[in-house]
């Protein structure tokens, strides 16, 4: 038995006013097009082995009070894949910020704010 324990991920936990419908939205909108699990009231999703897990959720406001960071490497390029397809916030484009990251945000189909991001070299 090992005596380190070592922390291996984080995965985001968001809400989902409708578990099909979010799955779809991801799929469709974000790419995250690979389902890891999906159960009446629960569902994980995946791009390029980053998850995304969903809590079936009755208000509205939880899940517009809710964001996650996503480190990637390739910002710009996915911020042209996503444009166009209509999620990209209408205040997060694609800028670089003074704390040192290049990033553009999105709202999911419920209202959770995705930040994308990339280091500043």
């Amino acid at each position: 038995m090992s005596t380190h324990a070592t922390l291996k991920r984080a995965i985001p936990l968001l809400a989902s006013l409708d578990i099909d419908r979010t799955l779809t939205f991801y799929a469709e909108k974000l790419g995250f097009d690979t389902q890891v699990f999906h159960v009446d009231d629960a569902a994980g999703v995946e791009r390029d082995g980053v998850q995304i897990h969903f809590w079936k959720c009755d208000d509205r406001h939880i899940a517009e009070n809710t964001s996650c960071r996503i480190e990637v490497e390739g910002i710009d390029t996915l911020y042209e894949e996503l444009l166009p397809r209509g999620v990209v916030h209408p205040n997060g484009p694609l800028a670089d910020q003074p704390w040192g990251f290049r990033e553009f945000a999105v709202l999911d189909c419920d209202g959770n704010l995705i930040t994308f991001v990339q280091e500043l070299v």
